[in-house]
């Protein structure tokens, strides 16, 4: 069954509330539902109530940082499926490994656009069907 953004919840993490904002009214745009979270246990707690189609995480937050919540999310067997997009500024090759280790399934580098965002939703959403925002 093909999903619409309009019927996706995404999770956006960051302790950076202009880049929590930034992200949650782009995807509103978009139709999405969008919850904010702003440090790692915030973030679980919200995964748990909300079970998101797809978090946005930064990597560099404080209290519990990306990588660690990323593995938390993994390791447990109701969660481990949500894609898990990593946001940060820094993009070097071992912050991107660092990612895949813990289980991410892509990485975005800071800042973003919306077509990025748009991208990065199609790409792990594979069955996302969106009508309404092409991404020429």
């Amino acid at each position: 069954m093909e999903q619409t953004l309009q019927d996706m919840k995404i999770l956006v993490i960051d302790d950076s509330n202009t880049i929590r904002r930034t992200a949650e009214s782009l995807l509103n745009k978009l139709g999405c539902k969008v919850i904010t979270a702003e440090d790692g246990y915030d973030a679980l707690s919200k995964v748990v109530a909300s079970k998101p189609d797809i978090i946005f995480m930064d990597v560099m937050m404080p209290k519990l940082n990306g990588y660690e919540t990323c593995s938390i999310i993994r390791s447990n067997e109701e969660f481990n499926d949500i894609p898990v997009v990593m946001l940060s500024s820094k993009s070097s090759f071992c912050d991107k490994a660092k990612g895949v280790v813990v289980g991410a399934n892509s990485y975005l580098t800071k800042p973003f656009s919306k077509d990025e965002i748009l991208e990065q939703i199609k790409i792990n959403m594979n069955t996302v069907k969106d009508e309404s925002a092409p991404l020429h």
